[in-house]
C-alpha cells in the first residue's frame, strides 16, 4: 500500500524541502516535454509515462507523489488509470487533464477517484497552483491535527475544538469530516467517500453519506469556520468560512 507519509518532503532548518516527484502522463509528447520541463523548472522532480499501462507499471518502481494524468490515451485511458491507482494507492494525489469539461465527464473523473481536474489547452500557471495545492492538502492528510482557522481536528482523540468547544464524534463521522476538511472546495462524490470511509469492499448503501452528513452538519453548528455544502450531481465538499 502506497504509505504517503513516507514520501512527502522533510524540511530542513532553512526552510528547504527535499524534491517532489511528479508522474506525468501524457500521449502528447510535446506537451508532456513542456509540462515536465515547467515542472523541473519550478523544483519538481518530473517523470514520464505515455500511456496508463507504463504508468500503472512506472507507479510500483518510483513512487510518485502526485499523478498528473491525461484522460484520452491509447492503450488504458485516465479514468482506468486512475480507478486502478486509487485501488493500489489509495493516498497518492490524482489530478486528471483533459479537453473536455462537461459535467458528466467531471462526475467520471471524480467517481474514478480523482482527486482534481484540469481542462485543456493546459495552463502551466494554473497547473503549478493545482499542484502546489494537492500537495499541500496530501500533507496535511498526514498529519494527526487539522486547523481550520481557529478550529482544530484531533485525529487521535476524533475530536473537533473551537475555544472553550469541544465535541468527540464517532469515528466514521470524524473520518468523513477530516477528509472533507483535508481538501477544502474539492467535490467528493458519495461513491468515493463510501470506498474511502468505508472502505473498498463496504456494503452498506451510498444514502449512509447522506445520513453521516446530516448528522455533521448538525453536531457542528456551533463551529463557524467551515460549512459543508451539497453540490447537486457530484457529491459534496468542505468549504472555509474565514480565508
Amino acid at each position: 500500500m502506497y504509505e504517503a507519509r513516507e514520501r512527502f518532503p522533510r524540511y530542513e532548518s532553512r526552510g528547504v524541502k527535499t524534491m517532489f516527484t511528479v508522474m506525468v502522463v501524457e500521449d502528447d509528447l510535446p506537451l508532456r516535454k513542456m509540462m515536465c520541463a515547467f515542472l523541473q523548472m519550478n523544483g519538481y522532480r518530473p517523470v514520464q509515462a505515455s500511456n496508463g499501462d507504463e504508468a500503472l507499471d512506472l507507479t510500483g518502481k518510483v513512487m510518485p507523489d502526485l499523478v498528473i494524468a491525461d484522460v484520452m490515451m491509447p492503450v488504458m485511458d485516465g479514468w482506468e488509470l486512475t480507478g486502478e491507482l486509487r485501488r493500489l494507492y489509495p493516498m497518492l494525489p490524482i489530478m486528471l487533464v483533459t479537453a473536455r469539461d462537461t459535467l458528466e465527464d467531471k462526475r467520471k473523473g471524480f467517481s474514478s477517484g480523482a482527486d482534481d481536474y484540469l481542462t485543456k489547452p493546459v495552463d502551466l500557471d494554473e497547473m503549478l497552483l493545482h499542484v502546489n495545492a494537492l500537495l499541500r492538502r496530501a500533507q496535511s492528510m498526514t498529519s494527526h491535527q487539522l486547523r481550520v482557522g481557529n478550529t482544530v481536528l484531533d485525529y487521535d482523540s476524533l475530536t473537533v475544538t473551537c475555544g472553550s468547544t469541544s465535541l468527540t464524534l464517532p469515528k466514521k463521522e470524524f473520518y468523513l469530516l477530516f477528509k472533507l476538511l483535508s481538501s477544502p472546495r474539492q467535490i467528493f462524490t458519495r461513491r468515493q467517500l463510501m470506498d474511502e470511509i468505508w472502505g473498498m469492499d463496504a456494503q452498506s448503501d451510498e444514502r449512509t453519506v447522506d445520513v453521516h452528513i446530516k448528522r455533521l452538519r448538525e453536531k457542528c453548528e456551533v463551529f463557524d469556520d467551515f460549512s459543508i455544502v451539497t453540490v447537486r450531481g457530484l457529491g459534496y465538499k468542505a468549504e472555509k468560512t474565514h480565508e
